[in-house]
């Protein structure tokens, strides 16, 4: 038994075409095994080792076959890649270790692209599956006898889904354990294979069904793992004429993305539905800091059991197994901190430490010990026992079905042993049946038109295909009277959607019925046909997405020049964004193409959302709100608006909130469409409800604090604005400066005046906020509060809630204690606004009801909503610099009189002129008070005795 550390290999991939749009600047640097990422913001860097870091940004070409070639010697292609990392992998399954290779990274970062790759640039597993049967046929292990299976499941929402099964049980397959083998999956398929193109046609088989389930709104893809294992045994006769049987799993998994939840997420949130979808990769996390505490010495528990995934990965991360991981890295600055929390969740990875033996055992005394365990399990079945190591079980019936369970899996092996190569040959010749179907498939691609998927995961693109055939093809749900030549599942679908016919040598696509919901092109389908083209994008309800291809005329255009660019996922969302009015292809900055694609992203899951209320009849319809954001950054933030078709209610949630429940939306409908009779979920965990009495906000009132650095009252009545910019009521707000005990001072007293704000450093200072009434609110609202934070306090203040409808007496008064004023409160009061937020409970109304049905759809989200809601803070501000400028010329003006109107005889005291001439204070007035001191000064000049002359006056003394 050998001992050794899991291997980690980085790699960074090129800027895609979302990137190369926002001008994003390379943050990865490499030499040799270091990775160095830098923070430009802080101008900060920080270097990871790592067993292999494959630079593939850049320095490479595509050659005519479409194969990435390098260009330069840093470049790791494919043929690289394999050679470090799948080559290992392969010599370990010859020498019966079992070995697993896992890859990690956030979605979109090229996970996929390096274990399964595209077209010519073949990932890792093919080729390692390609390379073993070559590896086979050609002797590898002389005299050998192989038997290699393989299966694949996809792990989502904590249920394991068999990619190759038929049926899709409720709850998904159940994960056991054995006594020897550890954890395994109940009643996975696990096909025989007996070359490299089955493989293919099963990895096929299940990418397909995979991307059928994704469509179909089971899954999503970039929040699933998917686990393909390759059981390779090798029956060998050693030196003393002994059968000897070895045996080894390759586990190659593509882990889900790893996105981090957003730091606010939804906290205060009663549901969690992101828990269980999130759960699988932060115990993943979790069983690896326990793995490397406990290899450091301390005593932890290691949480395997914690989630389906890290069962499963139980022996490639600490037990019998070899195991490297490829984490995969944008280069982008703007996803900084996505790929930083990559590495250095790899760095914790390369500490583990894995125990891997040699599988190799005599073939008979592998079958004498399955017929052993047999009969004991036959005796334990009679006798009512359940053997150790087995999952526990409530009931004697459930007990016996897991003991017949084990025995028949055990049965199969014994047979699979049995059997010579010479049979595996002749089954091989059977079973190459079922690859041809496949092939065929490709070829016809090649000739007739057809529909094709579009999936936001790259790997499930282009992998369905619809054939249009007939001179006129119906796609429906499957569920109508008349056959369906195209059946398509999931939400709002009708028995009869679309109908597509030939015409002219044409084809068209129209509605089959009036209120059905097709797109093409980004455009709503009215009741008219509309022509298809070569890639022509079509959306069949919310969720079906896929691309015309006429194999006919894109030959036709190609011989005269003519090269397609094949439409993208993001493509074609961008394109419905557009056309909803939502977004525009203009030229913006790299801010507003972020705001843009939150927007695109956004927009397919409101609209998925406003599809399953309707099917489940739960009365909330969900549209995208744009809000600005008050952090200093100012953004907009892209929000989702749900609201209550009933009673007119309406909350805003954060995105990270929304798709929580959204994905707990999926659940309901899928619980409905497998017709489960407890689809439907009590209230406290109902992902669609709200409850009318909790505190909303209303709105917010922006007070402009600038007064208050001239020692200035400022009472104002000012507007509340709502998330879009609309008025919804005032709020009377008087704030002033006080003594220690909250009474207010005299204006005309002197020593209240200040010119400068930075006189106000270093001294106490004490401001009485007043919230008076707020009036004219929306009637829906009752229970209002307000709430603000000043300053840099830690907590809100919350004003008690009031009962009153429209008109709120709030009566509020709070005095702010500065001891000591700091140069950061004065800029604040300067520069920002202490921002009050108006909160009351939901009553709902008909007539607000009745407003909300008229005026909001998705069209609805326009940015000059923010604008205009810009502009009238923007105003305000000013109105406020213009009043505070005004009250200072008037104070000004009243010193400059105090001064002026002094009689010659009068004497000018130093306070006087000190306070006239401090720092502060306005040149021209400055001008004007030495104009008036150097007058008073001649005149009583002339007016002295020449004793008096030869002293120094108070005002010479100042002067």
């Amino acid at each position: 038994m050998s001992e050794e550390s899991v291997k980690v290999a980085v790699r960074v991939r090129p800027f895609n075409s979302r990137e190369k749009q926002r001008n994003a600047v390379n943050v990865i640097e490499m030499d040799g095994k270091s990775t160095v990422i830098k923070n430009l913001e802080e101008g900060t860097e920080k270097s990871f080792t790592f067993d292999y870091s494959y630079w593939s940004h850049d320095g490479f070409e595509e050659k005519p076959d479409g194969y990435l070639s390098p260009t330069t010697p840093e470049y790791a292609d494919q043929q690289k890649v394999f050679d470090d990392l799948g080559q290992g992998v392969l010599e370990n399954a010859w020498n019966g270790y079992n070995c697993s290779l896992f890859a990690y990274g956030q979605t979109g970062s090229g996970k996929s692209y390096s274990m399964v790759g595209y077209g010519v640039n073949r990932g890792i597993v093919p080729v390692t599956c390609d390379e073993l049967f070559k590896g086979i046929s050609g002797n590898k292990v002389p005299n050998a006898e192989f038997n290699v299976s393989f299966s694949m499941l996809e792990i989502y929402n904590e249920q394991v889904q068999d990619l190759l099964g038929s049926s899709k049980p409720k709850g998904g397959l159940k994960v056991r354990q054995h006594p020897k083998k550890g954890f395994y999956v109940n009643d996975l398929r696990v096909v025989p294979v007996h070359s490299f193109a089955e493989i293919e046609a099963r990895i096929e088989e299940g990418t397909k069904n995979r991307t059928i389930a994704a469509t179909n709104m089971n899954a999503t893809s970039s929040r699933a793992h998917t686990i393909v294992t390759v059981n390779v045994k090798q029956k060998t006769t050693n030196e003393g004429g002994v059968n000897m049987t070895k045996s080894s799993s390759i586990n190659l998994v593509d882990l889900a993305g790893s996105e981090r939840a957003e730091s606010t997420g939804a906290q205060g949130d009663r549901l969690k539905e992101g828990a269980a979808i999130n759960q699988s990769l932060s115990t993943l996390g979790n069983v690896i800091s326990a793995l490397v505490d406990v290899q450091n010495g301390k005593k932890k528990i290691i949480p395997f059991r914690d989630s389906v995934l890290t069962k499963l990965l139980k022996n490639a991360l600490g037990g019998n197994s070899k195991t490297i991981m490829i984490a995969a890295l944008s280069p982008a600055d703007i996803n900084y901190d996505e790929t930083l929390s990559t590495l250095r969740f790899a760095d914790r990875v390369k500490s583990i430490k894995t125990q891997a033996v040699v599988n190799e055992t005599p073939t008979e005394r592998l079958i004498r010990e399955l017929r052993e365990e047999n009969a004991r399990l036959m005796a334990m079945l009679q006798g009512g026992a359940l053997p150790p190591g087995l999952t526990q079980v409530s009931t004697r019936v459930a007990m016996a079905e897991e003991l017949k369970r084990q025995m028949e899996e055990n049965q199969r092996e014994m047979q699979e042993m049995k059997k010579t190569w010479e049979q595996r040959l002749e089954e091989e010749k059977r079973k190459h049946a079922a690859v041809v179907p496949a092939t065929q498939e490709k070829e016809k691609r090649k000739h007739v038109p057809h529909l094709w998927n579009m999936n936001e995961d790259p790997a499930l693109s282009c992998v369905i295909a619809y054939f249009i055939e007939k001179d006129e093809v119906t796609v429906g749900n499957g569920r109508s009277d008349d056959p369906t030549d195209i059946v398509l599942k999931g939400l709002s679908i009708a028995p009869k959607h679309a109908i597509i016919h030939r015409r002219d040598g044409k084809l068209f696509i129209k509605k089959a019925a009036a209120r059905e919901k097709i797109l093409v092109n980004g455009k709503e389908l009215e009741n008219e046909p509309v022509e298809l083209r070569h890639h022509s994008r079509v959306l069949l309800g919310p969720s079906h997405l896929y691309c015309m291809s006429i194999p006919g005329e894109a030959k036709a255009a190609e011989s005269e020049g003519k090269v397609w660019k094949i439409p993208t996922f993001e493509d074609a969302q961008a394109e419905i964004a557009r056309h909803s009015g939502l977004t525009t292809d203009m030229n913006q900055s790299p801010e507003q193409l972020l705001l843009q694609e939150e927007i695109e992203t956004l927009l397919r899951h409101v609209t998925e959302a406003n599809a399953i209320s309707t099917e489940l009849n739960k009365d909330k319809y969900f549209s995208l709100e744009l809000v600005q954001s008050k952090d200093k950054s100012n953004k907009p933030d892209v929000k989702v608006l749900v609201a209550d078709t009933k009673t007119g209610a309406s909350w805003i949630w954060s995105r990270n909130r929304f798709m929580n429940r959204k994905y707990a939306m999926l659940e309901m409908f899928n619980a409905k469409m497998e017709e489960d009779p407890d689809w439907d979920r009590p209230t406290e965990s109902d992902p669609f409800f709200e409850a009318l009495d909790k505190a909303v906000k209303i709105g917010f009132c922006n007070i402009y604090l600038q007064p208050l650095c001239y020692k200035m009252d400022l009472e104002e009545s000012v507007s509340i604005l709502d998330h879009n910019g609309q008025i919804q009521g005032h709020l009377d707000v008087h704030v002033f400066p006080c003594r220690a005990d909250g009474s207010p001072f005299d204006e005309d007293e002197f020593e209240l005046f200040v010119d400068d704000p930075d006189e106000l450093v270093g001294h106490p200072y004490y401001i009485m906020v007043s919230i008076k009434t707020a009036t004219g609110l929306p009637p829906q609202y009752s229970s209002i509060h307000c709430s603000y934070k000043w300053f840099d306090d830690e907590e809100d203040v919350q004003t008690p809630p009031v009962q009153e409808k429209i008109n709120a007496n709030i009566e509020h008064s709070k005095i702010i204690s500065i001891q000591s004023v700091c140069q950061d409160l004065i800029d604040w009061m300067s520069n920002e606004a202490l921002v009050i937020e108006i909160w009351g409970d939901q009553t709902g109304s008909e007539e607000n009801k009745a407003v909300f049905t008229k005026g909001h759809t998705l069209a609805s989200l326009q940015l000059t909503s923010l604008k205009s809601q810009e502009y009238e803070e923007q105003l305000q501000q000013l109105r406020c610099e213009m009043e505070t400028y005004r009250r200072r010329s008037e104070r000004i003006s009243r010193r400059h009189t105090l001064i002026k109107d002094k009689k010659p005889s009068e004497t000018v005291t130093v306070a006087d002129v000190k306070s006239a001439l401090s720092k502060g204070a306005d040149k021209r007035f400055k001008g004007a008070v030495q104009s008036i001191m150097v007058g008073l000064r001649a005149q009583k000049w002339r007016e002295s005795t020449p004793e008096q002359r030869s002293q120094s006056s108070t005002v010479c003394s100042v002067m």
